[in-house]
């Protein structure tokens, strides 16, 4: 069994969400863990926040950001075991992430370090 990173992308990082809005989505999206975990396919995961956040760029040269301003932002993580990227993708399905118009989830492979691809 592989492990699949699930990464929530957010089409419009300007927008920002109520308090209220913010409690709604983390219950969502710990009841979407939660029944991940309960087949015992839930590795790990994280939000991300933009606080402290910096950019290196190819010259090394060291900027603030990345900024909401940006098309699309990165919002979090879950890393998930699964038979195959279809199986990874039907948990993707169920991020409360994409109840925002826009938004989408990335279904990434992670590399082992046996050699495998």
């Amino acid at each position: 069994m592989d492990e699949y990173a699930l990464i929530m992308r957010h089409e419009d990082g300007s927008k920002i969400a109520s308090p209220e809005q913010m409690q709604a989505w983390m219950k969502q999206t710990m009841d979407w863990i939660g029944g991940i975990a309960a087949q015992n396919k839930f590795v790990s995961g994280t939000g991300l926040l933009f606080a402290d956040a910096k950019v290196v760029h190819h010259n090394k040269v060291v900027t603030d950001g990345p900024f909401g301003e940006i098309k699309e932002t990165i919002g979090g993580f879950i890393v998930v075991r699964a038979e195959s990227a279809e199986e990874a993708a039907g948990f993707a399905k169920g991020c409360p992430v994409l109840g925002g118009e826009g938004n989408t989830m990335e279904v990434r492979r992670i590399a082992k370090n046996d050699g495998t691809h």
